[in-house]
């Protein structure tokens, strides 16, 4: 059973990262509906708002008390979420606090001293989550159902919205984890959190190449590769699940992998923001998945030490 600390922190390093990602995936379903669709636009805007105010909730509990690895590693915020908040609000014309971006910039790592009402308080915060999570995972399914009918059209792919849907589950999974006070198996998680990433990276990289203009062609051909990489990375976590492929062979290789397309999605980051790449990609797309990128190097520098 985990301690006390080690519940909080870790609660708090979940939302931070994973809040901010779901508040973001309504915000890409909401600008991706026809008008004819309004109720599933109003919906996503709520969620949208409720993400908000939930990780508005999430920074005001975390400054001394989540690590300064994961506030550092990017996964939190990026040099560019603020300027990339301010681009995508002003194109789409949708307000994004971005003051909470900048409130999270200002957070600092530390110890701190674990009470019984600071225990409850983030377990009511928690039970908060699950229930806002399991609210958009309902949403995301209905919409997938709807595309898949032929009932509706947005400019999301049906694998994006499986993709953030696989996301939601996962995040879910994690908090029930967490409020059941278990400890996982390392070595399974490990794989299973390879196998995830893995797949989610290869799929970064057919969005990005999908949504890349067709004159694009150096960069189309780059995140093809990627996307052909690391569906390879996808199968070898498998095979290290399956016990054919040595677990710390896959952890070197998604590491050095996902270093080399952190860096792709930087530099496209900071095209899109100055206005260098043609394509329909938003601008907080090309940040979204770039933290996404530096949480998984985060978990594969751990999984380093285990593997």
């Amino acid at each position: 059973m985990i301690s006390c600390m080690e519940f909080v922190r870790r609660s708090l390093e979940l939302h931070l990262f994973f809040s901010r990602i779901m508040k973001e995936h309504s915000f890409f379903l909401e600008i991706g509906f026809t008008q004819r669709d309004a109720g599933f636009i109003q919906t996503a805007d709520s969620l949208r708002r409720e993400f908000d105010s939930f990780l508005a909730e999430v920074v005001s509990l975390s400054s001394g008390v989540v690590s300064n690895d994961v506030l550092q590693s990017g996964e939190v915020v990026t040099q560019y979420t603020a300027n990339a908040e301010m681009a995508t609000s002003f194109l789409t014309g949708i307000r994004i606090p971005v003051q909470l971006t900048q409130e999270e910039m200002r957070l600092t790592g530390g110890t701190f001293h674990c009470t019984p009402a600071l225990e409850q308080r983030i377990y009511m915060l928690n039970d908060r989550a699950i229930k806002l999570v399991n609210a958009i995972i309902q949403f995301k399914t209905a919409v997938l159902s709807e595309v898949l009918a032929c009932k509706m059209f947005t400019v999301n792919y049906p694998l994006l919205i499986e993709h953030i849907l696989r996301e939601a589950r996962l995040y879910l999974s994690m908090i029930q984890r967490l409020q059941n006070r278990e400890m996982p198996n390392q070595q399974r998680e490990v794989l299973e959190q390879e196998l995830f990433w893995n797949r989610i990276m290869a799929e970064h990289a057919k969005f990005i190449r999908g949504l890349l203009d067709p004159t694009e062609e150096a960069l189309f051909e780059t995140a093809n590769a990627f996307g052909n990489e690391f569906d390879q990375l996808t199968n070898e976590a498998k095979q290290a699940i399956d016990r054919t492929l040595p677990a710390s062979k896959v952890t070197d290789d998604s590491l050095a992998a996902t270093k080399r397309i952190r860096d792709f999605k930087a530099a496209g980051t900071q095209g899109l923001l100055d206005c260098k790449i043609r394509s329909i990609i938003i601008p907080l797309l090309g940040d979204h998945v770039l933290r996404e990128a530096n949480h998984y190097l985060r978990l594969l520098k751990i999984f380093e030490q285990i593997t």
